[in-house]
């Protein structure tokens, strides 16, 4: 069985020791002292945020975030929306069928939007609130590489909304940039 703390607590260290260096992503992961090694999940969740949000600005903040995307489910994913864009020519098409909709894909005024009613991330799960949105930034690192891959260009993901700090629903803008249809 793998433990997802372990996990977050590598992927972190290592986005944040590639923006800054190796003492620095120590701290943010572990604290002084290595305090962080005796929170729980939740606790550590938000102290690792809050030294994150201390050290960084948020350009850089959202950079590491995003990626420290865990991949979870990945090839599942881009089996679907592969599917999705075989018998699609535009995005109108692309978010219409049932099967789109079901997993949270719309589109409005000509953009891509995913739309989550839950929260996917097991490290939340013990959370009740976050005071901002730095942690589930990860999330829009996974549906950005999800969507380059799927679509063979460079995408832009925006986080507008997030069921962690207090929205009704998790919800991405996706900007693709000449996306590949066939």
């Amino acid at each position: 069985m793998f433990d997802i703390r372990k996990i977050q607590e590598n992927v972190i260290y290592e986005a944040v020791k590639a923006e800054s260096n190796a003492d620095t992503a120590d701290e943010v992961v572990y604290g002084n002292d290595r305090t962080a090694e005796t929170e729980s999940d939740s606790e550590w969740v938000k102290s690792v945020m809050g030294r994150l949000e201390n050290k960084f600005e948020f350009r850089t903040i959202k950079k590491i975030r995003m990626n420290c995307q865990c991949g979870y489910g990945m090839d599942e994913k881009a089996a679907l929306v592969k599917e999705l864009m075989a018998d699609a020519k535009n995005l109108e098409e692309f978010t219409s069928s049932e099967k789109a909709k079901a997993a949270g894909l719309f589109c409005k005024d000509g953009e891509l939007f995913l739309q989550f009613n839950y929260c996917p991330c097991p490290m939340l799960a013990d959370v009740e609130r976050l005071e901002n949105n730095t942690w589930c930034q990860c999330t829009a690192g996974y549906s950005k590489v999800l969507f380059e891959k799927a679509f063979a260009c460079d995408a832009d993901v925006d986080l507008l909304k997030s069921i962690k700090t207090g929205d009704d629903v998790c919800l991405m803008k996706i900007t693709l940039h000449n996306p590949v249809w066939r």
